[in-house]
């Protein structure tokens, strides 16, 4: 790094850290203002301004503050009271964000339940955070009904945007409820440190965990991002993420919807239209995750790509192989990748656009944001404790776990973990004595390297590593490797079980075009991976499963393994030495089980 980008780095961090800070404090001073204050007084000052554009339709501030309230009094009604949940099964629609205001300002808490889910994940998810009422929007009806026979005591039913068997008529209730604002002596007591909302971790293993949001941490992360990327009242968010999850629901609404700005929400992502859409709507800034930029590159050209007013885009998860594409292509001068977990303490932000980073933690700013990366066992996924018994530091360059430091204090608000739902999940993220007696640290999950400049490259997630032939393999490093090759659309890495072996060996699930040509790759795999890292088997997938957040599913690609006589798709393996990438039939399967084949 030059002198002159160094001096622009170090510009860029300390004056978002300012704004940030500036956004805070007042949070801090006024431990009794919530979110719906802080709505309320911008329906005062910008009552005719549109709050949301949804299709053909637009709700101004006036409005969004007027439903609000109904929902707000209509909870009331029924006798929610602080701190009861009302659970939340509705599509990506103004009338989502509208409900939870409502819900919250009332003091009950909104659980945001993911409209993927089904059947028992979907009942646990309701049963788990001990649900009393739950509104369903007639769209998401068919998923209620999956999960009705495993709920136990079922909570009070709301069915809104038409009849639904069993349910009451939330539309009727709402039309009867007052739009005014609740009156003094019905207001709840709230503080900043009340539960708000629950928000659940999609993941990729097991079932979803409740992760518990206080009405500050709602507040910090929607005026800390909009500090971050300083928003502006005319700013537009483009945002085709699930409500239901805190990047879409949270971060990119409240980064504009804490200044008098606008959200611009789309139903589910469309890579068809999603330029389109940024042109129609002046659109300002859009809010990505995952994949989502690489199914942008993966388009043929559209006629509205280069027409639109971006000025940034924030989101994480953009892989350093495709970063620079996507910027030249789309002509994103500004792009905020940054790194933060719903329930987590860590966050980084990498301000300057620097290519793979997510983000950077400069020398001075070290102890405001108490952010480490320790030594980490992969065989016992446990962090490596020295001689005296305290973890262990990584040099530059050294791969390890990031933890952030747990403070709970009102100076340090940002290193607060308010936890999970359930008491024994919030203990499994939680290392103690880690360098000094009685220290808490909030365990990420995630691995990462940092430079000597204090900038922080994902690796891959704890569980995602694996080791085969003695050494640890990064199924995100591997996926990057195999993604720039020609015709390969998508690349999803994972480690399967091989009987009489120790470790996983590699395997990728590929998307790919007609330019893919497996031979070439082969020789590819060959050049750039070491021999450990390359994957053995090879299965040709249509599409690739993923999240509602676009994380590429692995658990049942795991379970499956290699078996042809499992698998539909068609598979491949490539670990006879010196020899093409071969189809895997049964016969071939068996020698490899049999021990036959040396690997």
């Amino acid at each position: 790094m030059g002198l002159f980008d160094r001096i622009r780095s170090e510009y860029l961090y300390f004056t978002g850290a300012l704004r940030m800070l500036k956004r805070l404090k007042p949070l801090q001073k006024n431990p009794n203002s919530t979110l719906s204050d802080t709505i309320s007084r911008l329906a005062v000052k910008h009552k005719d301004r549109i709050a949301f554009y949804y299709l053909d339709q637009t709700v101004t501030y006036g409005q969004l503050e007027q439903r609000a309230n109904r929902y707000a009094h209509w909870a009331q009604s029924i006798g929610v009271k602080k701190g009861d949940v009302v659970g939340l099964l509705m599509p990506n629609k103004p009338e989502y964000v509208i409900a939870w205001l409502g819900i919250i300002r009332a003091g009950g808490v909104a659980a945001l339940l993911n409209t993927n889910l089904t059947e028992n994940s979907l009942a646990h998810c309701i049963s788990i955070v001990d649900t009393k009422h739950l509104i369903v929007d007639v769209e998401l009806e068919p998923n209620f009904t999956t999960a009705l026979p495993h709920l136990y005591t079922p909570p009070v039913i709301w069915a809104r945007g038409g009849a639904i068997r069993g349910a009451e008529n939330l539309d009727e209730a709402l039309e009867n409820a007052a739009s005014t604002p609740l009156d003094a002596a019905s207001e709840p007591a709230l503080t900043i440190n009340d539960p708000a909302l629950y928000i659940y971790t999609s993941g990729t293993t097991g079932l979803p965990k409740a992760a518990n949001i206080s009405h500050y941490r709602v507040q910090s992360i929607m005026n800390g991002f909009s500090a971050a990327v300083n928003a502006q009242p005319e700013d537009r968010m483009y945002i085709a993420m699930p409500l239901y999850h805190s990047s879409g629901g949270v971060l990119a609404l409240g980064t504009v919807l804490t200044v008098g700005g606008a959200a611009i929400l789309r139903d589910t992502f469309s890579a068809r239209n999603f330029w389109s859409d940024c042109v129609k709507y002046e659109a300002t800034m859009f809010q990505y995750i995952g994949e989502l930029c690489r199914y942008l590159l993966n388009c043929p050209p559209d006629e509205f790509e280069n027409k639109h007013k971006i000025r940034l885009c924030c989101g994480n998860g953009l892989r350093p192989d495709i970063w620079e594409k996507f910027s030249d292509r789309f002509g994103l001068d500004r792009i905020l990748e940054f790194y933060g977990a719903t329930e987590g303490n860590v966050v980084l932000l990498n301000y300057d656009s620097k290519p793979g980073s997510v983000g950077r933690i400069p020398k001075w700013a070290e102890k405001i944001f108490n952010t480490e990366i320790v030594e980490f066992d992969t065989e016992k996924e446990a962090a490596a404790r020295g001689p005296d018994g305290f973890c262990i530091k990584c040099a530059p360059g050294i791969i390890g776990e990031v933890i952030g430091k747990v403070i709970d204090s009102p100076k340090n608000p940002t290193n607060r973990f308010d936890g999970y739902a359930d008491k024994s999940e919030t203990e499994k993220k939680i290392l103690r004595n880690v360098f000094e007696k009685d220290d808490i640290w909030f365990r990420t999950g995630d691995l990462m390297k940092r430079d000597h400049l204090g900038y922080f490259y994902f690796i891959d997630r704890i569980g995602d590593t694996f080791r085969w032939k003695g050494e640890n393999v990064a199924t995100s490093e591997v996926a990057e490797t195999i993604s720039v090759f020609p015709g390969v659309l998508e690349a999803n890495v994972y480690g399967v079980t091989v009987p009489g072996h120790d470790g996983r060996a590699g395997m990728v699930g590929l998307v790919t075009n007609d330019d893919f040509d497996m031979t070439d790759f082969g020789n590819y795999l060959t050049l750039q991976l070491p021999e450990y890292a390359r994957p053995l088997f090879i299965r040709m997938q249509v599409q690739i499963e993923a999240t509602g957040t676009f994380k590429q599913r692995k658990v049942d690609l795991v379970k499956q393994g290699f078996d042809p006589e499992v698998i539909d798709d068609r598979l491949f393996f490539n670990g006879v030495e010196g020899s093409d990438i071969v189809p895997l039939n049964a016969a071939l399967f068996d020698r490899i089980v049999d021990g036959d084949l040396r690997l």
